[in-house]
């Protein structure tokens, strides 16, 4: 991991596109493009082999480095045998730069390469994905931090700390078994498939017209646990998928990763949530961090020792270890025991085993936070010009999902005009959660079941069942642009459609 005294000692390689570990190299502007890789590697999870996707550099390292102000310039080269394509998530790109198959890019042919370039406007804790079929479950991502210069003096460690769910089935079986009401409970079966990465699963698949309005109960599917009730008695449904492991930067908690802190314990934790399904608590244990940013725009700092962080969600945490200790970051499944994490560990200190289960089942994620946070940055005040209605719901017999009542495919784009403030009240009458995500552009969230608030700035909110979330944002990149449900099986069954611009051929 970078460290900001090694950082500061280098400071020849602080404009540079870089790496995640190790020193900065130097890259000006005029020089080649950084080089990413969609290509397979192997892991070891639970004392098994795995074979899963990567977004490779040259060194074999995963994940990016940039710096806010400079141009973003990458060279992305499919390694695979199958098409793939990247999307830049927390980024804010020309919307033809932006990877989303079907909306602005073709796939990328196997053995192809693409250019991208653009300016970096904002710093920011962000991520990289496939957004092709069901590729990201098989960790088609990595991590994609854009540095602020004006912190390049500050005194702390960087630590980023990428999470994911992880399967030994091919991700096109599990989305066989959810639409077979066979998804939940199916971990610990016969993992024939476990030498295969994703798939490209159901893109562009015929949804069959469905037109669905409220969700309905999947018998057997609701779980039995104080807190998760929606209103009207209908029980909540957490978790769709079992899973073999949870990983942290792609390891467990019977190998985790351990990170030495230097003297002083000063640390940044970048969190990002890459699970395709699984929403988390980040837990700091006894040690209180301060909140500083979501999805990679900062807030008003909040102060706690856990955290909830949903499905394609980040948090920067800025903490301190304590001299001699050793301090576990962990992430809580939300509504189970298992967990998952990494170690921060001071100088001499001893790194005691961690269980991979804890003693209770963590709670579901609500948004107590998220009427908390404030924008450090917020929306300049100004009148909604438009606001937009969105219904969050669908069918779980059939498992497909819909956004007013359409999936993908047969749906109706959201229609804006450059210039417009715009506003999205986005209403979950469904027993799942969905965590909504916007490309290209960052909302505020304004206002939960209809009581105002200058909330945070994101990209990716999570909608409870039986809440309302409003979020706004100025229409000032024209595109056409995804807008989804980042619950990959959720997406993939049809609650995806887009947002467009008047004009936009």
């Amino acid at each position: 991991m970078i460290t900001r005294r090694r950082f500061l000692s280098g400071a020849a390689a602080a404009s540079a596109l870089g790496v995640l570990a190790g020193a900065l190299p130097r890259l000006a502007r005029a020089s080649a493009p950084a080089e990413l890789t969609v290509t397979t590697r192997s892991l070891d999870v639970a004392g098994r082999p795995a074979t899963v996707f990567g977004i490779t550099r040259p060194d074999g390292g995963q994940g990016l480095r940039a710096v806010a102000g400079q141009d973003f310039r990458v060279r992305l080269t499919n390694a695979l045998d199958e098409p793939s394509l990247v999307h830049w998530h927390g980024l804010t790109p020309p919307w033809r730069q932006d990877g989303v198959p079907g909306v602005t890019q073709d796939p990328l042919p196997a053995g192809a390469g693409i250019d991208y370039g653009f300016p970096l406007a904002r710093p920011g804790t962000n991520w990289m994905h496939s957004h092709l079929g069901l590729q990201e479950q098989g960790l088609l991502a990595a991590p994609l931090i854009v540095a602020d210069p004006a912190e390049a003096g500050l005194d702390e460690q960087e630590v980023v700390l990428m999470l994911h769910d992880f399967s030994f089935r091919d991700p096109a079986e599990i989305m066989a078994g959810l639409r077979g009401g066979q998804g939940h409970g199916m971990a610990g079966m016969d993992h024939s498939a476990h030498g295969k990465p994703g798939s490209q699963g159901t893109a562009g698949m015929d949804h069959g017209g469905h037109d669905m309005g409220s969700m309905q109960p999947m018998p057997g599917k609701q779980h039995d646990m104080p807190g998760m009730a929606m209103p009207g008695g209908m029980a909540m449904d957490l978790n769709d998928v079992e899973y073999d492991a949870y990983l942290a930067n792609d390891r467990t908690l019977a190998d985790p990763e351990v990170v030495r802190v230097e003297r002083g314990g000063r640390v940044r934790l970048r969190i990002i949530n890459g699970a395709a399904a699984t929403n988390f608590h980040i837990d700091l244990g006894p040690a209180e961090g301060t909140l500083v940013a979501v999805d990679g725009m900062p807030v008003a700092p909040v102060t706690g020792t856990r955290f909830p962080i949903a499905i394609a969600q980040r948090l920067d945490i800025r903490l301190t270890v304590p001299a001699g200790r050793a301090l576990p970051v962990l992430a809580l499944r939300e509504g189970d025991r298992q967990r998952t994490g990494l170690v921060l560990a001071a100088p001499g200190a001893a790194v005691a085993r961690i269980a991979d289960l804890g003693e209770d089942k963590s709670a579901p994620l609500d948004l107590a936070l998220e009427a908390r946070l404030q924008a450090a940055e917020p929306l300049a005040a100004r009148a909604v010009d438009r606001t937009i209605p969105v219904v969050l719901a669908g069918d779980m017999a059939s498992y497909a999902w819909t956004l007013n009542g359409k999936v993908h495919g047969r749906d109706t784009p959201l229609a804006v005009r450059r210039g417009e403030r715009v506003a999205i009240a986005m209403t979950n009458p469904s027993m799942m959660a969905h965590p909504m995500h916007l490309h290209g552009h960052h909302f505020q969230v304004v206002a939960i079941d209809g009581r105002p608030l200058s909330g945070a700035r994101r990209d990716t909110v999570l909608v409870p069942p039986g809440k309302t979330v409003t979020v706004a944002f100025d229409a000032d990149n024209p595109g056409r642009w995804a807008f989804h449900c980042h619950h990959l099986y959720h997406m993939e069954s049809g609650m995806m459609t887009t947002v467009e611009y008047e004009g936009i051929g």
